[in-house]
């Protein structure tokens, strides 16, 4: 049965689940909960963590001379971690390899998530490590669901919210294919003048993902109210996703995404998916700030 460990601040309480590592609540000094809910009607999610890949594979993960069904997003999401070290301000959760990981991905991994509470402030860091013998590829993403429309924003409509970037994003994205795989023709940007107007047509065809964004940082809300600043220095990649008509956007960096059409590589050579020598550890981190204005 999973557990819950509670953060808390002079701004905050945040909630955090055993199962997956998962955020499950941030609720302000209002008592008002700034993440989505899970409710399972639109998607059970909150905010899980994707490892040891992102998005889907095309025909199964290639490691060698091997293929295996590793799902969509991995399995960390689904996984039980280990509470190893808790206080007011922090939460740190580990999982390691056992038979059934090693059944979809054949290495001795460790993956340590930490969930840091300062003020508004939240930050999300992972640190994988790779505890075997040979080299270990890995794929990670975060993928935090914030309520749309935010709280606080009074009369303003889901249609009243903006997302805005920290430079231009001119460039065309990467759409996604009807069976999930990053689509060989580029989509072009809905971003003009470093914001994107949130509407439920940008979602039809699945998330925004942009594999080489110029940003790194962004903030979600409507002028004039309080929003949510998302900064994720050493991620770079992004993806903007929702179901039309649902309550939740989720912001989520990204370090590689779904397999390209027609990629039929090994699991190594996708796109920001880092291999890790014997011994040697990768960290990712992003950080949520609540309650800002809209800069």
């Amino acid at each position: 049965m999973a557990d819950l460990v509670t953060l808390r601040s002079d701004a905050l309480t945040v909630t955090v689940s055993t199962r997956g590592a998962e955020l499950q609540s941030v609720t302000d000094a209002d008592g008002r909960d700034w993440l989505w809910d899970g409710d399972p009607r639109w998607w059970t999610g909150r905010a899980p963590i994707l490892f040891p890949t992102v998005g889907v594979t095309a025909d199964g993960a290639r490691f060698g001379d091997r293929r295996t069904a590793l799902g969509k997003h991995g399995f960390a999401r689904d996984s039980d971690f280990t509470a190893t070290d808790a206080d007011e301000a922090h939460a740190s959760f580990r999982l390691e390899a056992s038979d059934a990981t090693r059944a979809v991905y054949p290495f001795a991994f460790r993956l340590d998530v930490t969930h840091r509470l300062d003020g508004a402030t939240l930050t999300i860091a992972a640190e994988v490590s790779n505890q075997g013998e040979e080299p270990m590829p890995v794929g990670f993403g975060f993928h935090p669901a914030l309520r749309w429309p935010l709280p606080g924003t009074g009369a303003a409509s889901r249609f009243d919210h903006i997302v805005r970037f920290d430079a231009d994003e001119p460039g065309a994205l990467r759409a996604i294919s009807a069976d999930g795989l990053i689509a060989a023709a580029p989509r072009p940007t809905p971003v003009h003048d470093n914001e994107l107007h949130l509407r439920d047509a940008l979602f039809e065809h699945d998330a925004l993902v942009w594999d080489r964004p110029a940003s790194r940082s962004l903030c979600f809300g409507v002028a004039d109210e309080p929003g949510v600043r998302v900064d994720f220095a050493d991620m770079p990649m992004l993806g903007i996703w929702t179901k039309p008509g649902a309550g939740y956007l989720c912001i989520e960096p990204w370090h590689s995404h779904a397999d390209e059409e027609g990629f039929a590589g090994q699991f190594a050579d996708k796109p920001g998916v880092a291999t890790l020598a014997p011994g040697e550890a990768k960290s990712y981190a992003m950080s949520l700030t609540f309650g800002v204005p809209l800069i």
